[in-house]
């Protein structure tokens, strides 16, 4: 038997239990992976929540960790037992002892990272790696706008920005926030309890505004974050922390400079696997030079997965966060 998070409905973290199951055997194509850290992110809120369906109730949650091959099914030759490794793709299953997903979604670590490191930023990291390198792929110089510049995905966002010359200002939610930002390289921060973020921005860019705008907060930050930018530049709407942006009209695009937008995801650009490996490079490459160091802030047991979901959504974490089981 084996431990794993599930849900059989949706709802706030006490749907959430901790269960015994019998480990699934991988079929063709597919590994069985030890976890030995797992990652929390935001997007295991939403499957919670219903916001993103779960594909069958009850379903287990998360798709990011890292750990060791445990069995490795007929057809794989790239991976076998025992080889260090990570993934931040595939089936819901995540949170468990023990989960089984493609070996194409399955990288094997380099000796530099270590299954800690990996599991708190294979997804956020992969995430900067297509937000900075290919939605909008900033060569320097350019200034940018970061929602939630302490947090997972804004930690690693504020380091890298810094590593390729681009200015980012991070909005915060408080001074000590404010100064772990700019501890992993944010240009500027603006702390938008007591700060009007479009006029801060204003003042830090001389009117001149910013090229890019990522926003990972959604609803509450949308009109915000598109009053931030110069015209004919990007809007990039990759969360829903605050809830879904909804009821766009895409005039307003027009009325605000002929401003463009996107909606992307991580899926929608690590969809094979060559692609996949490329992304990993960087991130690896990133990781194992310094120029990312992943900060996790948070361990909470396997146990422990609701408090740990409670204490993201609630804006009490900095870093990353990582359950252990």
């Amino acid at each position: 038997m084996a431990k794993r998070i599930q849900f059989a409905r949706t709802g706030g973290s006490e749907v959430l239990e901790l269960v015994d199951v019998t480990p699934a055997d991988p079929g063709p194509g597919e590994v069985r992976i030890r976890n030995q850290a797992i990652g929390l992110n935001f997007i295991d809120i939403y499957f919670r929540t219903g916001l993103y369906p779960a594909p069958a109730l009850p379903s287990g949650l998360g798709t990011e960790g890292a750990g060791v091959v445990d069995a490795v099914g007929e057809g794989v030759s790239q991976l076998k037992t025992g080889d260090r490794v990570a993934y931040a793709q595939g089936p819901l299953g995540a949170y468990a002892e023990l989960h089984v997903l493609p070996a194409e979604k399955v990288v094997v670590l380099p000796d530099e990272v270590d299954v800690e490191t990996a599991a708190a930023s294979m997804l956020k990291g992969l995430t900067v790696q297509y937000l900075l390198r290919q939605t909008a792929p900033l060569k320097g110089g350019e200034t940018i706008l970061w929602h939630a510049a302490a947090g997972g995905v804004g930690s690693i966002a504020c380091q890298w920005a810094k590593a390729l010359g681009v200015r980012l200002i991070g909005t915060v939610s408080s001074s000590e926030k404010a100064e772990l930002a700019k501890s992993n390289g944010a240009w500027a921060t603006i702390d938008y309890t007591r700060e009007d973020v479009v006029e801060r921005v204003r003042e830090l860019t001389d009117g001149a505004m910013c090229d890019v705008v990522y926003d990972s907060v959604g609803k509450d930050t949308w009109e915000t974050s598109l009053d931030c930018l110069k015209p004919r530049s990007l809007m990039v709407s990759f969360g829903n922390a605050s809830g879904p942006v909804e009821g766009v009209n895409l005039g307003i695009l027009n009325q605000k400079g002929s401003l463009y937008v996107t909606r992307p995801s991580l899926n929608g650009y690590a969809d094979t696997r060559e692609r996949l490996e490329t992304m990993c490079r960087d991130l690896f490459d990133m990781l194992g030079s310094n120029k990312v160091k992943v900060d996790i802030g948070q361990r909470f047991a396997l146990a422990d997965a609701g408090k740990a979901q409670d204490a993201l959504a609630g804006r009490k974490t900095t870093g990353s966060t990582i359950l252990l089981p």
